[in-house]
């Protein structure tokens, strides 16, 4: 018996009530959707969501992803990337910068970073980073003004569950459904507060 069952004997045995029985609660959960992961209908769920999100979506062919992230840098000239970033998806006329454990301050004047994913979940319009080489730490996905964060399409699931079960709960897990921003009470939005003011998702087809 752990803690918690002691504590909720105890209070059955000293209420006089407690005797009935419990009632059975179905649990009759759904752990996966009607869109396989992967294709066209999890995808464009996904990018519904993340437009309505204020986010900016391309797609990219397998072999063509580095012009899309070129293009979803805009103007950016200083860009961080994780270590683990395949070479393919670092962009050729802009200064990379690898991180190396810059400071906030460092991170602070570049323009923008990318990252890949670990999973992106389609009806929440979620994308997760775990720290893995090819996304790197937190504070890369959150000092920058402009996010560009690669998912391909074979890491998108329909569902919560379905996403969880791609999770290593002990690995630091970044959440990501849009842009950053914040209103106050009147509902004025303000972005760019707590996280980059610009996210840019790449999605790059699987390669076949």
């Amino acid at each position: 018996m752990n803690a918690r069952e002691e504590v909720l004997a105890r209070i059955r045995s000293a209420n006089a009530s407690a005797a009935r029985p419990i009632a059975e609660v179905p649990r009759d959960y759904a752990a996966t959707g009607t869109r396989t992961p992967g294709t066209s209908e999890a995808v464009d769920l996904l990018e519904d969501r993340l437009v309505d999100y204020k986010a900016t979506v391309t797609h990219a062919a397998a072999g063509a992803a580095t012009a899309a992230i070129s293009s979803a840098l805009g103007t950016a000239q200083r860009v961080v990337v994780p270590p683990g970033l395949p070479v393919a998806w670092r962009p050729d006329l802009v200064e990379c910068v690898v991180d190396d454990g810059l400071s906030a301050a460092e991170l602070d004047r570049v323009d923008a970073a990318v990252t890949a994913a670990t999973v992106a979940c389609a009806v929440t319009g979620t994308i997760v980073l775990d720290g893995s080489p090819d996304q790197g730490r937190r504070a890369i996905s959150l000092v920058p003004d402009r996010l560009v964060c690669v998912v391909r399409t074979d890491q998108i699931v329909e569902t919560v569950p379905e996403m969880l079960a791609r999770l290593e709960p002990t690995r630091p897990l970044t959440f990501i459904s849009g842009p950053s921003a914040t209103s106050d009470i009147e509902l004025d939005r303000v972005e760019g507060v707590h996280g980059p003011r610009t996210l840019h998702v790449v999605l790059v087809a699987a390669e076949t």
